[in-house]
């Protein structure tokens, strides 16, 4: 009479036997784990506080397809045959505006016009008791305002990654409202340039479509004098009223593309870094190594074995 036998996966068994030695180790994995929750607790501390400020904004403009977008569906066809391109109002001034925001030319002259690149790159410490930032001073000489050393002067490049990685955009599509801010470890620094950056934002795009108006008024006007169809003057004179219009506008109004509905002001409480889950983070890394070590060696040594 023969014996059966039940044959047990091998794989059931390599998965007690792991558990086993994963278990025998426990006293080594629990000891590195703490050691990596040490070591980004330290870390953590190490970090300095930033601080966020934001203002809510909407679009000022009144509507899509101004003045623009009626000649140019009345008179369009005309114009074509007489080879002259009537302008496009059809831009959204908001998307334009934080185009704009974000390009290396804004961000350039913004620096320079306020002088903060010091600000920007060379930062020690902000002190919130006398709410003042420390500068570096191996970097940037505060009495003389110059970097110490030339290889030490910040390119554009530079410059741009470190503006962009100050500022926040967070657009809410639904209700076309955008919250424009920095973040910095100076807390009224950050409140500061929230409301420098929409009121240079709103000047430079304003300024932009004044100069854009005088130039196509004037090209108008030359148009004028050359053309003796009665159709294509009434055309000429019905842009120069709309680009007039634009200036007017333009000239009265100070939000021009970004009104504030809820000015910045200065944050009370850190918005980074979140030290507790720097600390977990670094506990579950330190477990999950330590795990993964003795996993692989496990499997190396059976391989070995086999």
């Amino acid at each position: 009479m023969s014996e059966s036998k039940v044959d047990i996966p091998a794989d059931e068994i390599d998965l007690l036997e792991l558990m086993k030695v994963l278990w025998d180790k426990k006293r080594i994995i629990a000891t590195f784990t703490v050691i990596a929750a040490f070591i980004s607790i330290i870390y953590a501390i190490t970090l300095p506080n930033f601080f966020q400020a934001e203002a809510l904004v909407a679009p000022a403009e009144d509507g899509k397809g101004g003045g623009m977008s009626g000649i140019a569906g009345q008179f369009g066809g005309l114009a074509s045959l007489a080879g002259v391109a009537l302008p496009d109002d059809g831009i959204n001034k908001a998307s334009l505006g934080l185009e704009v925001l974000k390009s290396r030319k804004f961000i350039r002259e913004f620096v320079e016009r306020h002088k903060i690149a010091p600000q920007l790159l060379a930062v020690q410490r902000w002190d919130a008791g006398t709410r003042k930032l420390e500068l570096n001073s191996s970097l940037y000489d505060v009495k003389t305002k110059t970097w110490v050393n030339e290889s030490y002067t910040p390119s554009n490049e530079q410059i741009y990654s470190a503006f962009m990685y100050a500022l926040v955009i967070e657009e809410d599509t639904a209700t076309d409202f955008i919250r424009i801010g920095f973040k910095h470890e100076s807390p009224d620094i950050a409140a500061e340039w929230t409301g420098l950056v929409i009121k240079d934002l709103n000047n430079a795009i304003r300024e932009q479509e004044i100069k854009e108006a005088e130039s196509s008024i004037a090209y108008l006007r030359q148009q004028i004098d050359q053309t003796p169809l009665t159709e294509l003057r009434k055309l000429f004179f019905n842009l120069i009223q709309s680009q007039t219009e634009t200036m007017m506008l333009a000239n009265v109004r100070e939000e021009y593309v970004f009104k504030t509905i809820d000015p910045a002001t200065v944050p009370e409480s850190k918005s980074e870094p979140s030290r507790a889950i720097i600390s977990l983070m670094g506990a579950f890394l330190g477990l999950f190594f330590a795990i993964s070590y003795f996993v692989i060696d496990y499997f190396y040594s059976y391989r070995k074995s086999d």
